[in-house]
């Protein structure tokens, strides 16, 4: 088997509402794949600025990609 240009895997968990925002967003911008779309947003949130560390404490859940999904502020301020 030749050697993968991407090694390393990450899976994450998503409400299928989270997963239609991906997909409907990789549509808009005609990102080839799902994963080069997930790529794209890791990089441009990466390069993101302005936004708090999480609380101490704040637990995985706590952090959503739709506003609507947010259950607490996991970001820390209030």
């Amino acid at each position: 088997m030749a050697d993968l240009e991407r090694p390393e895997r990450l899976q994450i968990m998503l409400t299928a509402e989270e997963l239609a925002a991906v997909e409907n967003w990789r549509f808009e911008k005609r990102m080839p794949s799902r994963s080069a779309a997930v790529r794209e947003l890791l990089r441009r949130g990466l390069a993101a600025e302005g936004f708090l560390m999480a609380a101490q404490g704040a637990k995985s859940q706590d952090f959503g990609i739709l506003p609507d999904s947010e259950v607490s502020h996991g970001a820390g301020g209030d």
